[in-house]
């Protein structure tokens, strides 16, 4: 029987987690209500008593802009954290899964980023999930690591839950259109996290070399657009399910990063390369507008 932890099952990516592998084994959360993540000492502790056969690490410092000024803080979240996870994942002869971000790379051109591409984070945060990433893989052999990009879900904050009450608020509405890449559902995250641990586990069952999967991979659904199209898509869904918007069409405007400045640099160039994902895992990702779409359907079904 498989013992599976996970840190932080409240968060958009470990609620979705939580629901789909818990037919995989025994399930044990760690939640910010029982432990402090910033305390590593305690999670550990708390994690090695229950004896894992995998550790799935949702737990993670996002804000991305508040990072810019809290360094210390964002660290100990996003890479002291992990590297202490990846020691005991190692010592306990466990695996572990650890999500990354888009933010790892530095954004420049048009071409899709492979897992092999060198990095170069823009801002604090980027530079904690490479560390991060770096971390589980030079402290354990037995990983998977997941870099995704634009995470949002029909729950907590995050893009699509903003524009949809901006659009109902605002007549007016300015987007930025010259960043590129994938929203990534939580579900989706979920999803794949389930299916790839399903094959290592059978691997090992069967006696063979599970090794070949340990690794960074890229986790998003097909094709890209920008923030401006994402949430174009979204508006388009509400009218067409008879949501009433305050948005005018012709004011709902495009513009540029410069436009809008932020604390933290973003990458122009989000888009990710998901090949060695669905190669190695025999999968076939979805579009980002069907994964809209499904979103968008749990969101206003609530």
């Amino acid at each position: 029987m498989q013992t599976i932890v996970l840190l932080a099952p409240t968060g958009q990516v470990g609620f979705e987690v939580a629901r789909a592998v818990a037919p995989l084994g025994t399930l044990h959360t760690l939640s910010r209500s029982e432990v402090d993540f910033a305390d590593t000492q305690a999670v550990i502790s708390q994690v090695a008593a229950l004896n894992p056969t995998l550790i799935i690490n949702a737990a993670a410092w996002t804000a991305v802009d508040k990072a810019e000024t809290e360094q210390a803080a964002c660290n100990l979240i996003n890479v002291v954290l992990p590297a202490a996870l990846a020691t005991l994942a190692k010592q306990r002869n466990a695996w572990l899964v650890h999500y990354s971000s888009d933010y790892v790379y530095p954004g420049e051109g048009s071409t899709p980023w492979q897992e092999s591409d060198e990095t170069g984070p823009l801002s604090v945060y980027g530079q904690s999930k490479l560390d991060g990433d770096n971390a589980v893989m030079q402290n354990t052999d037995q990983y998977l690591i997941f870099r995704t990009s634009w995470v949002y879900a029909a729950r907590g904050n995050n893009f699509m839950r903003t524009m949809l009450k901006l659009a109902q608020s605002r007549e007016a509405l300015k987007v930025v259109a010259d960043q590129i890449g994938a929203p990534t559902p939580a579900r989706l995250i979920a999803q794949v996290t389930v299916l790839a641990i399903q094959q290592v586990w059978l691997s090992q069952a069967a006696g063979e070399n599970t090794g070949r999967y340990s690794g960074v991979y890229h986790l998003a659904p097909q094709g890209y657009c920008s923030w401006y199209e994402f949430a174009a898509e979204i508006f388009s869904l509400a009218r067409s399910q008879g949501i009433t918007l305050a948005l005018k069409p012709e004011q709902f405007m495009p513009i540029t990063t410069a436009e809008y400045p932020t604390p933290a640099k973003r990458p122009a160039n989000s888009r990710l390369n998901i090949t060695k994902l669905e190669h190695t895992f025999n999968l076939q990702l979805p579009s980002w507008q069907q994964q809209v779409a499904l979103t968008f359907t749990e969101l206003t079904a609530q």
